[in-house]
């Protein structure tokens, strides 16, 4: 089902279209959720600090592929929304093979190697096997990842975002199911847990890209139109390239802060890896709902539609500040029953790591709401390369801060902590006096 996000009214329009968006990355962070609440409680703190290293690495990884995705998201949304058909079919058959090919690369860099990686990331010796073995089965899962994030994105520039909802939701209900016969009934330990994740990822993968194609076969190329214009290497380039390069350098930040948590020692690194996930799940919503603002201006962009796109933004901040002061309160209130989920009450010195991280993350949950927003905002009117600044204004804010005092001063790793919503606020602030900029031009 294709909807067009030009018309109506915009607070309802943009959000039950982002609804389904908001609710699919929720239960994409399950897979996740579910590994580490199985691993921490009934595998042990090494495990855990196994699986949540390499779900920060893997992220990484991936994120590579859905920022070539998202980039050429916004590029398909809005052609969508000018109603040049043909010019979206063709960026369609540029991007898949696109990014497919970098697809095969990172398979062979991944698998070659993996010892090399687990040695940059400081791997404590003690977790060393562990964290190889579920590293090495989910990365089998990236050709899974690309295949439902490119059919993914493709639906929803033309406004269909239930489709994969439901691909979502059938694969994480199979991913508990499996995990609890692979960990507790077969005994397969951490590999197990990836074993899970994957085959649940590959059921969404592959099932969205059948009945996309099947259902929907008037989106996509036809023979005419599978062609490598000069023309369209040029723009679906340019957006890949910024939007992937935005999304690889955050998470490469990302994974510098996991080195350095990881050289203080397995007990914080287990307390980080839980209270990132709790950390994740609680600003998720903004993240995609961030995503969804994005397609949703790309269309009035490309539909010639000012009006709607300044209502457009002055809605989404507003919905997304509220949001984040709700869940804020909730996660400062909740931080030790939450960080219980994940890790036996026994183990106090990890729990009080992952409760004073909570409690400083989640006091400015607002400022990575707004910083979504921003990204979305500048992928969709056509300056990509703004996202991009931002992610390096946040993220290098937050590795420049975090190695520079958590190794060398008494506030240990608080200063990793403090540094993460240092670089949020400075990036909001990048984005707010551009966007000011740019509007008296």
């Amino acid at each position: 089902m294709e909807k067009d996000l030009t018309k109506g009214p915009i607070f309802k329009t943009l959000l039950l279209f982002a609804l389904p968006m908001m609710l699919g990355n929720l239960l994409q962070q399950v897979y996740n959720i579910t590994d580490t609440i199985i691993v921490g409680r009934f595998l042990g703190s090494g495990a855990l600090a196994a699986v949540g290293s390499t779900y920060t690495l893997m992220t990484f990884l991936t994120s590579v592929m859905i920022g070539l995705c998202m980039g050429c998201g916004a590029l398909f949304s809005m052609h969508y929304g000018a109603g040049r058909q043909k010019e979206m079919k063709e960026c369609m058959w540029v991007s898949f093979w696109l990014v497919l090919l970098v697809t095969l690369l990172m398979y062979l860099i991944v698998f070659i190697g993996t010892d090399g990686i687990l040695t940059l990331l400081q791997t404590p010796e003690d977790i060393y096997e562990l964290m190889r073995i579920y590293a090495r089965i989910i990365f089998i899962g990236i050709g899974f990842t690309f295949l439902y994030n490119y059919f993914a994105f493709i639906l929803r520039a033309v406004g269909n975002s239930i489709l994969p909802l439901i691909f979502l939701a059938v694969s994480t209900i199979l991913n508990i199911v499996l995990d609890l016969w692979f960990v507790f009934e077969l005994q397969l330990g951490v590999g197990g847990a990836a074993g899970a994740t994957v085959i649940a990822q590959g059921i969404s993968g592959i099932g969205i890209t059948i009945v996309a194609l099947w259902k929907n076969p008037q989106l996509f190329p036809k023979k005419e139109q599978r062609i490598f214009r000069k023309t369209t290497f040029s723009e679906v380039g340019r957006y890949a390239f910024f939007t992937c390069l935005q999304q690889s350098v955050m998470n490469f930040g990302i994974l510098m802060i996991q080195g350095l948590v990881n050289s203080f020692g397995t007990a914080i690194m287990a307390a980080f890896a839980a209270a990132v996930k709790i950390d994740t799940l609680a600003y998720m919503p903004v993240q995609e709902f961030g995503n969804a603002f994005s397609l949703f201006i790309s269309q009035n962009h490309g539909a010639k539609r000012p009006d709607r796109v300044t209502a457009g933004i002055r809605t989404a901040v507003r919905v997304s500040i509220l949001f984040c002061v709700i869940i804020s309160a909730v996660v400062w209130i909740f931080a030790r029953p939450l960080m219980q989920i994940f890790v036996d009450a026994g183990e106090t010195t990890i729990i009080a790591e992952g409760v004073r991280y909570l409690h400083i993350e989640g006091a400015f949950y607002w400022g990575i709401g707004c910083l979504f927003l921003l990204y979305g905002l500048y992928r969709a009117i056509e300056r990509p390369a703004m996202s991009l600044v931002l992610t390096i204004v946040s993220l290098g804010t937050r590795v420049v801060l975090a190695y520079a005092f958590a190794p060398n001063t008494p506030l240990g790793v608080s200063a990793i902590w403090w540094a993460i919503p240092i670089g949020w606020i400075l990036a909001d602030l990048t984005g707010f006096l551009y966007y000011r900029k740019i509007k008296k031009l």
